[in-house]
């Protein structure tokens, strides 16, 4: 069994890879974003998005092909989530101009509402698992995914991207301004490298995460919502905020829709298929996405009021986070036992 410290260390090391890979691979998708012609809320919703998720995408097929803990993955993937909902916008907020994060309608009535229908989704693609491939019996509430099933959360992605490129389309039928001053093969190497960085910091991560459960007899899936999913969030941290302190608002928040989407639209179903079918324990995963559900709701309100995010609205968004975190520490100690 690896020691404590070195569990640490893997954590500590695997989480400054991450954040480093995203940085490049962010860097190099935005210049191929500004190259192609791509408008802001696509370059965020989807290259950006696309890149700073690649670790959660990571996480998860490591943690299913190498160590067989699929809940490790999944647990990384939501618990992503919640901090990208909660966290990322509200740092931006307060480190943007004039502490506020404005908003718009393409924001507010497209991407917010598509990811709602993602959660449903991905929810209801959980629920026809229980209902027509149990594992033990009615009785249970565990039930297998398979590729079959996994198809019906990648379809809706794929309608997402159908949105974004006639978005696109309609942004290059008026774009006065073409950036030809990028080398978009340099672009593509650059991108290619910041992905084995990223591989490399994602299956520290998931190695920390395994010893963990391991060392203090606690379930993987809980260290898959700590460890893992704060680790691969760094990326999509470094994005929002930076682009908040640019005063790129829209391409702040189409970041965190974006990231979320992908996540669990693409990086969840990418599990299933490379494990040939994942077992989803449903007494586990809707408190999860229950919580998930209320949060992702809390932002939609507080984006909705006067088309911004304020300070003050930024520390409701952390206040939920903090509720977040004390049902973790319940969970660690046994005070509450939802997730095993």
């Amino acid at each position: 069994m690896t020691s404590l410290p070195v569990l640490v260390v893997f954590a500590v090391v695997g989480s400054a890879l991450a954040w480093k890979g995203g940085d490049l691979l962010v860097r190099a998708s935005d210049r191929l974003g500004a190259y192609y012609g791509l408008p802001a809320i696509v370059q965020g919703a989807v290259i950006a998005a696309v890149g700073s998720s690649f670790p959660e995408l990571s996480s998860i097929i490591i943690a299913t092909l190498r160590y067989g803990a699929f809940d490790i993955g999944i647990g990384a993937i939501v618990g992503s989530a919640v901090f990208n909902i909660l966290v990322i916008p509200a740092v931006s907020a307060l480190a943007g101009e004039n502490q506020r994060l404005a908003s718009n309608r393409d924001l507010v009535y497209k991407e917010a509402q598509f990811y709602l229908l993602a959660l449903a989704v991905l929810v209801l693609t959980f629920s026809l698992a229980v209902i027509y491939r149990p594992t033990n019996g009615p009785e249970q509430l565990d039930g297998v995914v398979t590729p079959a099933l996994a198809t019906i959360p990648l379809a809706l992605y794929g309608l997402y991207l159908f949105m974004q490129y006639h978005d696109t389309l309609d942004h290059r039928a008026i774009l006065t301004q073409v950036v030809n001053d990028i080398d978009p093969l340099r672009q593509w190497v650059a991108l290619v490298v910041s992905l084995v960085v990223i591989l490399v910091g994602a299956e520290l991560l998931v190695r920390a995460a395994v010893g963990f459960g391991e060392l203090f007899g606690t379930s993987t899936f809980l260290w898959g919502l700590t460890v893992v999913a704060a680790g691969t969030s760094l990326p999509d941290t470094f994005v929002s905020v930076t682009a908040a302190r640019q005063g790129n608002a829209t391409m702040s928040l189409a970041n965190v829709f974006g990231s979320n989407v992908f996540a669990l639209l693409v990086a969840l179903p990418a599990g299933i298929f490379v494990a040939g079918g994942a077992v989803i324990a449903f007494e586990e995963v809707v408190p999860m996405m229950g919580f998930l559900t209320g949060a992702s709701i809390v932002f939609f309100a507080v984006l909705r009021t006067e088309m911004a995010l304020t300070r003050g609205e930024s520390f409701v968004l952390l206040g939920t986070y903090g509720l977040f975190l004390a049902w973790l520490v319940a969970e660690s100690f046994g005070v509450i036992q939802l997730l095993g």
